[in-house]
This record gives C-alpha cells, sequence and structure tokens, in this order.
C-alpha cells in the first residue's frame, strides 16, 4: 500500500495512537498508518471536517465500527480502537501489509486462473463470515482488498449495511462503485448477500482480465450496463469463466452462495495448482504469446547414440531434413549424403569408429568435440589404463636412472 507524508493540516496524534503517514483519502475522510504506545501499527480513519456536523456521514461510520464489531474471523482487519463521539470521529483497526488486487493488478497485469481461484475461495469464505453477523459490505472491489501474506483482507464497510435495507440513502450519497455494483443496487432494491456475490464476480473478472467485465464510461453508462447488458468475459480463463458468469447474473436468485462459491473455487485453484489446465493464463495472454511464437523448428537438439555390434552411430535427431533448416549447431562442411550421416572423409581415408564415452572403445580421444562442435565427455576407463601406464613407465624409468648411479 502506498504511503505519503503527513500535511500540514493532518493531525500527529489522534486519540492513543501516534500518527506518521497518509495510507489514503476518500469520500469519508482519511486513512492513517498510525502506532500505539507499544508499536502495534494501525489503519485508523478520520472523518473529514467538514463531514463532522453531518449526522448522515456520522451514522454511516457507526455503521462501518459497529460492522467491524460484529464480524469475526480472519477476513477483516481486527478492530483495534473507535471514538465516535470526538469532534471528528474516527476508528483504528489492525494494520494490514501489502497492496490492493487493484494495485497488483495494474502493476503486475492479470493474474493466473490458479491464482484468482484461490484469492476468490478466500474472499468466498470471508464474505461467509461477514454474512454471517448480518452484514452485507455493498462495495467490494479490488480496491477494497488487500493482499496480506496471510491472505486477502477486505477492507472498507463504510456503507456496509444490515441485510435487507434498501441500498438508498440521500441524494448523493455514494452507494458503490459503478462497474461492481448489483442490478438491484442500481435499482434500488433491497440488498441481500446475493449482491456481495455479484460485486466478487466483478472483482473476480477483473483480477483475470485487468478490467472491467462492463467496460469504461461515465457512472450512467456503467450502470446501465450492469442492468441491462451481458458482462464480457472473454478474458477470463475457461476454468473459471462459467462460475464468474453464474456471479454475474441478474437475478440475485440465480447466483451462487459465498459457500457454493468458496468450495468450487478450493476446487478449481487445486486442479489448476497442479497443472490440471492445459494453459492457466488468460486467453488473451495465450494468444499474444502464440502469435509471437516462431513458426519454425526450435533450436533446440535432441542426440543420443544408437550402440551397433561392430561400430556406433552417433545420430541427430533434432536435425531437420527440409530445405532451409536451420539448427542450433553448426553443420559440418563438405556434400550432404542423406539423413544425418557425417560426409564422408575427402582422402579417402576409412573414417575412425565413434564411441559414446561409455564403453570404453577406441576411436574417440577423451574430450575430443563431435560433428555437432559439442564437446564429448572424456572415457573414464580409457582415463584409468593411461594413467596406469604413466605410472609404470615413470617407475621403470627411476629404476633405471637409479641402476645406473651405482654403476
Amino acid at each position: 500500500m502506498a504511503m505519503m507524508r503527513l500535511r500540514r493540516e493532518d493531525p500527529r496524534v489522534v486519540g492513543s495512537f501516534r500518527l506518521h503517514r497518509r495510507l489514503g483519502a476518500g469520500g469519508m475522510g482519511v486513512v492513517y498508518l498510525g502506532s500505539d504506545r507499544r508499536g502495534q501499527r494501525v489503519a485508523l480513519k478520520v472523518i473529514r471536517p467538514d463531514l463532522a456536523e453531518d449526522q448522515e456521514f456520522r451514522s454511516r461510520f457507526a455503521r462501518e465500527v459497529s460492522a467491524a464489531r460484529r464480524i469475526r474471523g480472519g477476513c477483516t482487519a481486527r478492530l483495534v480502537a473507535a471514538d465516535l463521539e470526538a469532534d471528528r470521529p474516527w476508528f483504528a483497526t489492525q494494520y494490514v501489509p501489502g497492496p490492493s488486487l487493484h494495485d497488483k493488478v495494474a502493476e503486475e497485469g492479470p493474474l493466473a486462473a490458479a491464482e484468482t481461484a484461490a484469492i476468490g475461495a478466500a474472499l468466498s469464505e470471508g464474505l461467509v463470515a461477514v454474512h454471517e453477523a448480518g452484514v452485507v459490505h455493498r462495495d467490494l472491489k479490488p480496491s477494497n482488498i488487500l493482499l496480506s501474506p496471510k491472505g486477502p483482507r477486505i477492507i472498507d464497510f463504510g456503507i456496509a449495511w444490515a441485510t435487507g435495507a434498501s441500498t438508498l440513502t440521500h441524494v448523493g450519497t455514494a452507494v458503490g462503485s459503478p462497474g461492481f455494483l448489483a442490478p438491484e443496487q442500481v435499482r434500488g432494491a433491497a440488498v441481500t448477500p446475493a449482491t456481495d456475490v455479484f460485486s466478487l464476480g466483478a472483482t473476480l473478472a477483473y483480477a483475470a482480465m485487468g478490467d472491467s467485465p462492463f467496460g469504461h464510461g461515465s457512472s450512467e453508462v456503467m450502470l446501465y450496463r450492469v442492468v441491462h447488458e451481458e458482462p464480457q468475459l472473454h478474458g477470463v480463463p475457461d476454468a473459471l469463466a462459467p462460475l464468474v458468469r453464474a456471479c454475474l447474473a441478474k437475478d440475485p436468485e440465480e447466483r451462487p452462495s459465498t459457500l457454493q462459491l468458496s468450495m468450487r473455487l478450493k476446487e478449481i485453484a487445486a486442479r489448476e495448482a497442479q497443472g490440471g489446465g492445459l494453459d492457466a493464463r488468460p486467453p488473451a495472454q495465450r494468444d499474444r504469446s502464440e502469435a509471437d511464437r516462431p513458426t519454425g523448428r526450435l533450436p533446440e537438439r535432441t542426440e543420443r547414440y544408437e550402440h551397433d555390434e561392430r561400430t556406433q552411430r552417433y545420430t541427430d535427431t533434432g536435425r531437420g531434413t527440409g530445405a532451409g533448416q536451420r539448427t542450433g549447431a553448426p553443420r559440418p562442411s563438405g556434400p550432404r549424403t542423406g539423413g544425418s550421416r557425417p560426409p564422408a572423409p575427402r582422402n579417402g581415408a576409412r573414417p575412425a569408429s565413434r564411441t559414446n564415452g561409455t564403453n570404453g572403445r577406441p576411436g574417440t580421444r577423451p574430450g575430443a568435440r563431435t560433428g555437432t562442435g559439442r564437446l564429448r565427455p572424456a572415457n573414464p576407463r580409457l582415463l584409468r589404463q593411461r594413467l596406469i601406464v604413466f605410472f609404470v613407465v615413470t617407475l621403470i624409468v627411476a629404476l633405471g636412472i637409479a641402476a645406473a648411479q651405482q654403476l
């Protein structure tokens, strides 16, 4: 998460916490990085001064604190402290290190199917705990998901609402983010846990494609597409596309539950991590890589040695037979005689038999280069024989010198 220096107007101390950096700012207020006397780091949100006197915003802020207190489990940041009666109400949660899902995708590109499914499974399991507490997030989106070392965390319950309540407040009050809102939120109908399932589906589509499934445009255009048009999921991996499309159903009753999502996404993540899919990359990335791939034979060469009772013949199976075929190693000069045999010597001499370097047959000196320009490994048995001969000859010479000196 990006941090900025404190500005002149920013407070330095709030409650018992000392503020160090700005973490971000939103429609409700500013989030700071702070720490208590024990050194525990917190993310502390302070409502803006111009909104502190607005009872609607105070109520909205109180809802966020209440939601944070009711939710149990590791899916959200733990509430540490709060003061709703202060001149500028604030509350502090456990600081979650790591980038947001939005920032990660923006910097590194779309995620693979296995990683997208694993994040989705953890978020689905987290939403189970959120909904069991009687809370609907209503604004689940990539920027409200932090990727900590211990797993994704859902933050910003600023517009969270009790299950079954209306999504509409006063005119001008934000009710979510276009492109990630559910159709029932746009229509002003009651929100349910299925509302968060729709937002999760749009979030997973963004993680897999690097873009919103409803494209770009003004708020009015985006909201119209959410209600009346089908999502564009061309970049979502095949393993995830059917489940994401089910999450984005217009009718809340047709969407899977968070528990079903969690189980299904865990299965997909496990299968993709084990290589169950042919290619875990999104189709768009696969198409680009296929277009950039050379059409000719790859330069890698596969070599093997074929044994014969009388001699051994070196065969190169990586060499093509078509015209203009190039390999990764230089070819010997001279006319080609067909197949992969080496050319005959020009002086008419009989070519020396080749060896694979494992049976000690004569014909190839240790470390000699083959016809492909590669260094052939030395024969251990032949080296031992030469070493023994060297020591015997040296000993005989030494004895002869000693005998001559005695005479």
